[in-house]
Formats: C-alpha cells, sequence, structure tokens
C-alpha cells in the first residue's frame, strides 16, 4: 500500500480518483491537486471526504516540488493539461518520485502532439531510478498493451495496424467532448498523420473517411482518420508495422458544429483582442462547453 498524488481535478481526474479510491489496498492515501482546490474538494465529497485536497499550479515548478515533498507520494499521476507535462515530470525528478501520464506532451502555442519532448527526459529518469509511464490511458495505453499482446501472443508477424475508437454513446447535448474540449479539439483539427512506407505521412485532419461496423450490437457508424500519438511508440517498439492509422468515430452533428466553429475562429489557438483583454478563442469556447465530467451523469 502506498500514497498517491494525482494532479488534475478535471473529468478524467475525477475518473482517475474514483478508480484509485476502490483500491484502497494499492492505494492507501489518495492527494487530489489542481489549481482550483473547489474542484478538488468537489470530488473528495463524492467520497465521502475519504481523499485529501490540495491546491497546485501545474506550471510552477517550486510549488509542485513543495507539494511532493509535502504529500511524500510514491506516485504521481498527471490528469493536468498537457502543456503541463514536462513541469511535472521536472518536479518528480527533482523529487525522485515515479511519474505516470495519460496525454503526451503538447506546446501551448502549437496544435502539435508528440512523444519526443517527453522521451528527451529518458536517461535522465533512468540516472535518477524512477519511472516515467506515459501514456497509460486508454487510447494510448490500453491500444498499446492489446496491439503488444497481439504482437507477442497471437501473431507470427504484425504489418499493418488500425486503431478504431467508436464514440457510441449520447449525451443529449448539441455539441459536447467527452474530455477536456480544449485539448479535444485541438487534436481533432491538427493535421492527421499515419505511418506507412517507413515514415509519417500528412493529410488534411478529417479528410479520409470511412464505413466501419462495429460489433455488439453497435452497428455501422463513419469513422475518420486522425492523428494519435500511440502510433508514434508502436511503430518505434513493433518495427514490423508497415503501415499503422488511427480512426474516430464523429457524429454528422458533431462535424457540423466544429465546422462552424472554425468558420468563426472560435477554434484559434492563438490570443486575440476583446474589449481591451486578451483572450484565446478555444478556451473561451471551453469556458461555454457543457463540462464533459457531467456528461455521464
Amino acid at each position: 500500500m502506498s500514497k498517491v498524488l494525482i494532479i488534475g481535478a478535471g473529468g478524467v481526474g475525477q475518473v482517475v480518483t474514483h478508480k484509485c479510491a476502490q483500491r484502497r489496498d494499492i492505494f492507501s492515501e489518495i492527494t487530489l491537486a489542481s489549481r482550483t482546490k473547489a474542484k478538488c474538494d468537489a470530488i473528495a465529497a463524492q467520497l465521502g471526504g475519504s481523499i485529501k485536497t490540495a491546491q497546485v499550479d501545474a506550471d510552477n515548478v517550486p510549488e509542485l516540488v513543495a507539494l511532493i515533498k509535502q504529500v511524500q507520494p510514491k506516485l504521481v499521476i498527471n490528469v493536468a493539461l498537457p502543456y503541463q507535462d514536462l513541469h511535472i515530470m521536472d518536479a518528480c525528478l527533482e523529487t525522485g518520485v515515479d511519474y505516470l501520464d495519460t496525454a503526451n506532451y503538447e506546446p501551448l502555442d502549437t496544435a502539435k502532439f508528440e512523444y519526443s519532448w517527453q522521451w528527451a527526459y529518458q536517461e535522465r529518469f533512468k540516472e535518477k531510478g524512477i519511472m516515467a509511464l506515459l501514456g497509460s490511458g486508454f487510447d494510448p495505453g490500453v491500444t498499446n498493451v492489446y496491439t503488444a499482446l497481439a504482437a507477442k501472443k497471437y501473431l507470427d508477424v504484425v504489418e499493418e495496424l488500425d486503431i478504431i475508437d467508436a464514440n457510441a454513446g449520447s449525451h443529449g447535448q448539441p455539441f459536447a467532448t467527452n474530455f477536456n474540449p480544449e485539448i479535444n479539439i485541438r487534436e481533432v483539427t491538427a493535421t492527421c498523420r499515419h505511418w506507412e512506407n517507413g515514415a509519417f505521412q500528412e493529410s488534411p485532419p478529417l479528410s479520409t473517411k470511412r464505413v466501419f461496423d462495429f460489433p455488439e450490437g453497435i452497428g455501422p457508424m463513419n469513422i475518420y482518420r486522425l492523428y494519435h500519438e500511440e502510433m508514434e511508440s508502436l511503430v518505434r517498439h513493433i518495427p514490423t508495422i508497415k503501415k499503422a492509422q488511427f480512426w474516430m468515430t464523429f457524429s454528422d452533428n458533431y462535424l457540423k458544429h466544429l465546422e462552424v466553429l472554425q468558420n468563426v475562429g472560435m477554434t484559434r489557438i492563438d490570443e486575440v483582442e476583446y474589449n481591451g483583454q486578451k483572450i484565446v478563442p478555444i478556451q473561451f469556447l471551453k469556458a461555454l462547453l457543457p463540462d464533459p465530467g457531467s456528461l455521464g451523469r
């Protein structure tokens, strides 16, 4: 049994905290921290106050270091924003604590996510004798495990890989995202990349479409090709792969709203001036959209 520090109190942070609380044989003491402590307290209340909460600015390495030293966890689980990955990794390096995240680093001012920035930490973590487990969510995460299992146990060779993610539920909202809207929209609207002929090939976002007949009563749905980070690690560690693609389902309603938002500039990630103040349109949009943490209730 050991202590865990979870950083990030959004929709994913809520799920992770609940899951950890279900395994007290592993996570004997849970601390949930975020820039807004009230969000942490709300999640703690769902669990009957059985976890501790704290305030921390995940962009501030000294603050992170101080909190880690105070809590003394065996593991830091980072479910904050991808822009903050490197700051939290720096704090783990300074304090000698293992690190885990669910999504790779992405610069705040560029809608491009890849592992190169985090993989550059490999030797420093190795020298420190600590672990950094990257992309340990569902996709990436479970998808990597399934692919590795198939390659090692069931298939002679893996040459083509298609990962297909179905958003088959219904939340009853005109437009909503199933995780942080800012990150979701940046991901979906980024230039598509897929692996073929020994290199990543680029194409316009959502420009390649197919119909896939899903099992278990879901049925046929439109799937669209986009870039997802697990392809980067999978083609590196399973070099026999000649072609790798990631697909996701989107409803016509979602795509219609997304197109309009793009056309009017609401998905922009750069600052604009409004009434004498600088705002980032996509961050303003995030404030208007439904909280992903509320969609499954």
